[in-house]
């Protein structure tokens, strides 16, 4: 298998209702010997997500991190109103609460940053003051003046989920790419003996912009056959103008045998793919797969319901697991959604589909912590 990371994440969790193990060891068990447990909170352009993480010795060769919990609130905080703000300002201090107070987490254990895509909408609609706002917000409500909240640029963010998410064994030889509601980025380390060097990839695109962009063109009428026609409007508008640059700017195609995808479409792409493979953090798919799912979102979205997918799933247990992992999966996005990420992976994914050379397409369930592992490898060392 490509990346070792345990256990699938579940992006549409609610709030975790348990102690771990540092606190109580009968409740939670860990999985490896000498291991410490962090955690993440990240203000995202969809939302707040916390992650809790096991990390062992070495992670960052082995990947040896183990996702405790996982948890999500969506507030659509990039809308930049009154009412989103006040929503992800009681997310992001509740999940910290949650952290601390029920879970017994030192704050020293706990990781708070806003993303890139957050930075950069901010940044590109004069919205700056009110990311401001909210981190000083969010200090005076856990009473932690000092708190680090940390805006993190798009060059850290790719270059971190890289060094989380991909084991050594794979660095130098994996472009990462990590969608994301409100843009993609993701690189490689191009000199294939260091990691000082990352070279930056990234769009303006994600899956819940591409959306907003489609929303804007349906000028409101959102049926189905307007929106996959004007969504098939959108994508090819962003993949002239941004994506194909972006791929060739890379320099990535011929340093690159394997191309992995993270992000929430990545996992919900895999378990509506390959519901069977509900165990496995990593999926590996074709091109020709990905085409046939986007063609199926519109013109047979039935047979992507979990009732469906679960008909020739044999053992009960197993059936009953999926079903709610496939049942998530649509909780978190409908079918316009996954209409819009989808077709962007496959815009994306199209760049390195070639029948000269063979690439090898990975789609990442549980990326969205690998951050978090890095971040604490990196904050530990200075």
């Amino acid at each position: 298998m490509l990346f070792t990371i345990c256990r699938q994440f579940t992006l549409s969790a609610t709030f975790v209702l348990i102690t771990l193990v540092a606190v109580a060891q009968n409740t939670v068990q860990t999985k490896y010997n000498n291991s410490s447990v962090y955690t993440g909170i990240e203000v995202g352009s969809k939302g707040v997500k916390m992650s809790i993480i096991e990390i062992g010795k070495n992670a960052q060769s082995s990947g040896a991190f183990n996702i405790l919990k996982d948890s999500s609130v969506n507030t659509d905080f990039i809308s930049f109103s009154r009412p989103t703000f006040s929503a992800t300002l009681e997310a992001f201090s509740g999940l910290y609460f949650k952290a601390t107070r029920e879970l017994k987490i030192p704050g020293k254990k706990i990781f708070t940053v806003i993303s890139s895509g957050v930075k950069m909408q901010a940044e590109k609609e004069n919205k700056s003051p009110m990311v401001q706002e909210l981190i000083d917000s969010f200090r005076v409500r856990i009473s932690e003046p000092e708190k680090q909240v940390e805006v993190v640029d798009v060059m850290q963010e790719a270059r971190l989920s890289h060094l989380g998410i991909v084991p050594d064994k794979r660095r130098f030889t994996t472009f990462l790419i990590d969608i994301g509601s409100g843009n993609t980025k993701g690189g490689y380390f191009p000199d294939g003996i260091k990691t000082s060097n990352f070279r930056l990839f990234q769009l303006n695109w994600g899956t819940k912009s591409t959306f907003n962009e489609t929303e804007k063109r349906c000028d409101g009428d959102m049926s189905l056959p307007n929106f996959s026609k004007n969504l098939s409007r959108t994508l090819l508008n962003a993949e002239n103008a941004d994506i194909i640059y972006a791929v060739n700017a890379s320099g990535a195609y011929p340093l690159s045998d394997n191309i992995a995808v993270s992000g929430g479409i990545a996992w919900a792409t895999a378990t509506l793919l390959h519901p069977e493979l509900i165990d496995n953090p990593v999926i590996s798919i074709t091109f020709d797969e990905l085409v046939k799912f986007n063609e199926k979102l519109v013109k047979n979205f039935t047979a992507l319901s979990p009732d469906f997918l679960v008909t020739n799933i044999n053992n009960k247990e197993d059936k009953e697991r999926i079903r709610k992992e496939i049942s998530r999966v649509h909780k978190v996005f409908d079918q316009k959604s996954l209409m819009s990420g989808a077709g962007l992976l496959w815009k994306i994914m199209r760049q390195f589909e070639s029948a000269f050379e063979t690439k090898h397409f990975y789609l990442v369930k549980n990326g969205q912590v690998g951050w978090v592992s890095a971040y604490v490898d990196q904050t530990l060392s200075n």
